[in-house]
């Protein structure tokens, strides 16, 4: 079956950095868009980032500039790198891909930056 593991959460300071990962079994990253989500306590889950099967990418307004999504299709993994990070990012982060119309998530990687 289809199984998406997420890494690289953690608790950071305020300013600090942490890259996240996805890695895939059995879907092939590569062909396919992939999207960085998150939920904060409270709130709905938004996309944060997302990037396409030719490498182009996508963010929400508040990470511009700070995050970054990127492949590496040898390892069929997708990476979020998180600069800057501020108290506002606090959430769970969760990957996603979608195969013949049926999305698939990670378990979620928890991410909390402290102030």
């Amino acid at each position: 079956q289809v199984q998406l593991v997420e890494s690289g959460g953690g608790l950071v300071q305020a300013g600090g950095s942490l890259r996240l990962s996805c890695t895939a079994s059995r879907i092939n990253f590569s062909i396919r868009a992939e999207n960085w989500y998150r939920q904060a306590p409270g709130k709905q889950r938004e996309s944060v980032a997302a990037i396409t099967s030719s490498g182009s990418t996508n963010y929400v307004d508040s990470v511009k500039g700070r995050f970054t999504i990127s492949r590496d299709n040898a390892k069929n993994t997708v990476y979020l790198q998180m600069n800057d990070l501020k108290p506002e990012d606090t959430a769970v982060y969760y990957c996603n891909t979608n195969m013949m119309g049926k999305p698939y998530w990670g378990q979620g990687t928890q991410v909390t930056v402290s102030s």
